[in-house]
């Protein structure tokens, strides 16, 4: 088969199947992150080692990891993918020149900016769109959405990141823990606490504040792919987590946030790919960096 026909026939949906587990290194994380069953990913992803003519993958009881072939072919998949989703947004851009897709992620709230963009543009088409913490730089960068608002920390490579305002961090906890009357907590009082595990690195080294300010390592708790699962484990009496959040803010029934001093405040932040200067993109930012200034629960 020559090469151009090789490229042809591939899917760009199961290579984009192979980039997440490749991410994840689990299929069965990587089939929860896109909402397929875990026999149905493993077979689709056999289908791009077919058509490339190489085994990307060795896969174990104890986890998958890519092959020599997998590591060469991971960045041109990733290319591909980009390549293919910016030629779609550049023609999309071409036909309507008046549209805009805003990704947030949980808890953080655009709803004054897209409102003061869509008085300022009545003729434009402002989507929003709700994203999963994990995809969602992901999701800028593949053209899926325009722009990104979202909590810091994520690689800022190949964007243009404006820190919009900073949210504390809380310490949640069950009601019945030792620590839930307390007014104020301190990283010293959860020394040997367990935290939720977070599949990306910048994101569990924050949220776990690991390595702690004394080179020791935070306590490791279950592994979770979701925000709610973190609550859930905490709920349960599993672990206890790190949060942002307005001290005093309901997170859930069941569990209470302490305000947890001594550390960085969480940072929420407007994202847009570098070099990407549209007239409702630049007025957007306007409107972003004018209205969302603080966080929704203390407005």
């Amino acid at each position: 088969m020559s090469d151009s026909a090789t490229a042809a026939d591939l899917d760009l949906r199961l290579v984009r199947y192979f980039t997440v587990v490749a991410e994840h290194r689990h299929f069965g994380r990587a089939a929860t992150a896109l909402h397929i069953t875990q026999p149905s990913l493993s077979r689709q992803v056999r289908r791009p080692e077919q058509q490339v003519g190489a085994r990307l993958l060795d896969r174990s009881s104890r986890g998958t990891r890519l092959t020599e072939a997998g590591e060469a072919f991971l960045p041109r998949a990733r290319a591909l993918l980009r390549a293919a989703a910016q030629a779609a947004a550049v023609a999309r851009a071409a036909a309507e020149p008046s549209r805009i897709t805003i990704g947030y992620t949980t808890g953080v709230f655009v709803t004054p900016a897209v409102r003061d963009l869509r008085r300022r543009f009545p003729d434009a088409e402002v989507r929003t769109t709700h994203l999963r913490w994990q995809e969602a730089r992901q999701a800028l960068l593949d053209h899926r959405v325009d722009a990104l608002v979202a909590r810091l920390p994520f690689s800022s490579e190949g964007l243009r990141v404006t820190v919009l305002y900073d949210e504390p961090r809380v310490l949640v906890v069950p009601l019945d823990h030792r620590l839930a009357g307390k007014e104020s907590v301190t990283v010293d009082d959860i020394a040997d606490e367990p935290l939720p595990r977070l599949p990306d690195p910048l994101w569990d080294a924050f949220w776990r504040i690991d390595p702690r300010p004394d080179g020791r390592p935070a306590p490791d708790g279950p592994y979770v792919d979701d925000i709610e699962d973190k609550f859930e484990l905490v709920a349960s009496g599993q672990a206890v987590a790190i949060a942002a959040g307005v001290p005093g803010l309901t997170v859930r029934p069941g569990l209470t946030a302490i305000p947890l001093h001594g550390v960085e405040p969480s940072q929420v932040a407007l994202a847009t790919r570098a070099g990407d200067h549209t007239r409702l993109l630049n007025a957007f930012r306007r409107s972003a960096e004018a209205l969302l200034t603080e966080p929704a629960g203390s407005r």
